[in-house]
């Protein structure tokens, strides 16, 4: 039996209001709105967040990607890219260049964004504060008297018990200047990244029903120390084993044999673009 949706799903007026909390979030970058999570065909903490922003602003003339923790063929990636082509019928592409919004979960794509596009980050904890302060009505207070002592302690702490700041990912950012915002489990070598993007990055946290925002080329800052400074996770004399790639996000992998380690993109659709282009190019060079 087929069910007839409406378009992305939601009925216009839950739409509306997803945009308005939007809306207010890309006017305050950084700040959470707080917003009036629907319910899902899918259940919260797989990516319910970004997924109502996705139904919510998607169009007809879209294009859709989906991506997770790099790759555009996990299961969470292919359930939530059926679900929105099955109730919009719109296009969907594993190319970063296509896509007009893309959701993502724990990655930014290794092709940089342009202006016109949107990313959507899903987001399990979207309060930078959470780790030493439980009361959400406290976390509130410090953010309006932007009192951030207790991010700074926290990362103090790991320099003093382990010699450098240990955050392998989600690692806090300052946003314009005000806010200290949680970047969603994105990995440090990503940050850079958020910085004066021509992208807008849209961040939702479905089950904490908060959605925040990074509107193009707004300055972000990652927490550090002038004797301590934010360093991401470095791949220097590394590459893709497969394209050959060099300064992007590279995974470590391990012969099940010898158990010699070797890296790959962690991007695939980035890893299979550029093997394509150097096999037209070889094509090319070979007439």
């Amino acid at each position: 039996m087929h069910i007839n949706y409406n378009f992305a799903f939601f009925d216009e007026g839950s739409k509306r209001e997803i945009r308005r909390a939007t809306l207010k979030a890309i006017a305050i970058p950084g700040y959470q709105v707080p917003f009036a999570s629907r319910e899902m065909p899918i259940g919260r903490g797989w990516g319910t967040g970004g997924l109502q922003l996705t139904l919510s602003l998607v169009g007809r003339e879209d294009v859709v990607k989906v991506i997770d923790q790099g790759s555009d063929e996990s299961v969470n990636a292919v359930s939530i890219k059926k679900l929105v082509q099955y109730t919009t019928g719109i296009e969907t592409t594993d190319e970063t260049a296509e896509a007009t919004l893309i959701q993502s979960r724990h990655r930014v794509p290794e092709a940089p964004l342009r202006e016109g596009q949107i990313l959507v980050l899903q987001v399990p904890t979207p309060e930078p504060l959470r780790m030493y302060e439980p009361s959400e009505a406290e976390t509130k207070k410090l953010h309006a008297e932007k009192e951030y002592s207790g991010a700074w302690l926290m990362l103090f702490e790991q320099i003093m018990n382990y010699g450098s700041m240990t955050t392998g990912a989600d690692h806090p950012v300052l946003v314009h200047d005000r806010y200290v915002m949680a970047p969603s489990p994105i990995p440090k070598f990503d940050n850079p990244k958020l910085d004066a993007s021509e992208a807008l990055i849209l961040l939702g946290a479905g089950r904490e029903k908060k959605i925040y925002a990074v509107p193009p080329y707004t300055q972000i800052v990652s927490l550090d120390f002038e004797d301590h400074p934010f360093e991401p996770e470095s791949f220097q004399g590394r590459s893709c084993r497969l394209c050959g790639a060099t300064g992007v996000f590279l995974d470590e992998l391990y012969d099940d044999i010898g158990g010699i380690a070797y890296f790959q993109c962690n991007d695939t659709s980035y890893c299979l673009d550029r093997m394509n282009r150097q096999t037209r190019d070889e094509g090319v060079g070979s007439r």
